[in-house]
């Protein structure tokens, strides 16, 4: 007998095109790279309700996908000026939506059951000598070891949060992954209270040119 397994994306219910709690340590620093980067496009793999790429779009030409259909209505109705569409990080985004010079994606790959695949079509976005920007929570020793000896543990990875985390990932974790699906260079930033005990990481990877 065979188990057929229904991975349907979760429809996050966004209720407004506002930035999340997490841009508020995050988008400075993505800012600052991006600044050192120099792109002329930018691409957001998981954009959510579009407050990201509104946000990038002041300096840069900017779109963005997310496979939340009331993430990009919100986005559309916020921002009609600007290009949301509704896709998942499993497509082949690159072949719909060609190349770009940095693709972001803030906050996306702990809730993919395929990271593999994700890293691949995320490559595949990246123009050659071109960047991904990626974030995700940070996982580390002196983290997960403060969060058990302060009780904290079941809070932070609770089994509760219907969608949620499914991966928890570690600078070597998140190395593997992007250095396999053939980027180079990578970058760590930790963002978020001190780096011990950080609330996110952000890679900064390159597309071999």
């Amino acid at each position: 007998m065979t188990l057929a397994l229904d991975f349907a994306t979760p429809d996050y219910g966004y209720t407004d095109a506002g930035h999340a709690h997490s841009h508020g340590y995050l988008l400075g620093a993505v800012d600052r790279i991006l600044e050192a980067i120099g792109p002329s496009r930018v691409f957001d793999l998981g954009c959510g309700n579009g407050s990201v790429v509104s946000h990038l779009s002041k300096t840069y030409s900017a779109m963005g996908v997310d496979a939340s259909e009331s993430g990009i209505g919100l986005a559309r109705m916020a921002h009609p000026d600007l290009r949301f569409e509704v896709a998942s990080a499993y497509d082949d985004l690159g072949a719909t939506y060609g190349q770009f010079d940095a693709v972001t994606s803030l906050e996306v790959i702990e809730h993919l059951f395929d990271p593999r695949l994700y890293a691949e079509r995320l490559y595949d976005l990246v123009a050659p000598g071109g960047y991904a920007v990626v974030s995700t929570p940070y996982h580390g020793y002196w983290k997960n070891l403060a969060l058990a000896v302060s009780g904290k543990m079941d809070g932070h990875f609770t089994a509760l949060w219907d969608g949620g985390h499914i991966k928890f990932w570690s600078i070597p974790t998140l190395s593997k992954l992007l250095e396999n699906a053939g980027f180079e260079d990578l970058e760590f930033h930790r963002v978020g209270r001190v780096p011990q005990l950080a609330k996110s990481m952000i890679c900064v990877a390159r597309r071999p040119g």
